[in-house]
């Protein structure tokens, strides 16, 4: 390409964006304002931040339903962090499945422990107990084959 056609297609260019500067998305087209004396109906708005009112039934079971469940704090042991219903769908930490992992630090549910005052306890599913004795077994059947290899080779 020589200098006149680059130049030429460069000015092409140039111009096709100036023109076309009209369209950009971030101009706000006088067609798809609404003003406030073009509306005909009169709407109304209700903001339901706290969601309906409850009646004694729909009381009586949720009451029964968060009985089932620990109401103190799930926490992390390896980073500290509070389980938070709202944060993890509205579940109860009870509810979450094996394969929930730790938010902050994608640490497995196994975990997680209840908290009790000051006090952080172990989950009832077992906790590291199983990890550690299969690991520790498996230690010493390495030890146990390598001494009998060196014995018998």
């Amino acid at each position: 390409m020589n200098k006149s056609t680059l130049l030429s297609f460069l000015m092409a260019v140039v111009a096709m964006c100036l023109s076309s500067s009209t369209t950009s998305a971030f101009v706000v087209r006088s067609s798809s304002v609404v003003s406030p004396s073009k509306t005909t109906a009169a709407t109304t708005t209700s903001l339901n931040v706290f969601g309906n009112k409850k009646s004694q039934a729909q009381k009586a079971v949720a009451k029964e339903e968060d009985s089932k469940y620990w109401q103190g704090e799930w926490v992390c042991k390896d980073c500290g962090y509070i389980y938070n219903r709202a944060e993890c769908a509205g579940l109860y930490f009870e509810e979450q499945g094996p394969g929930f992992r730790c938010p902050q630090c994608s640490g497995p549910r196994r975990r997680y422990a209840k908290k009790v005052g000051d006090r952080v306890g172990t989950t009832l599913d077992g906790g590291d107990a199983p990890i550690l004795i299969f690991s520790f077994g498996g230690v010493a059947l390495t030890i146990a084959f390598g001494i009998w290899a060196v014995n018998n080779l």
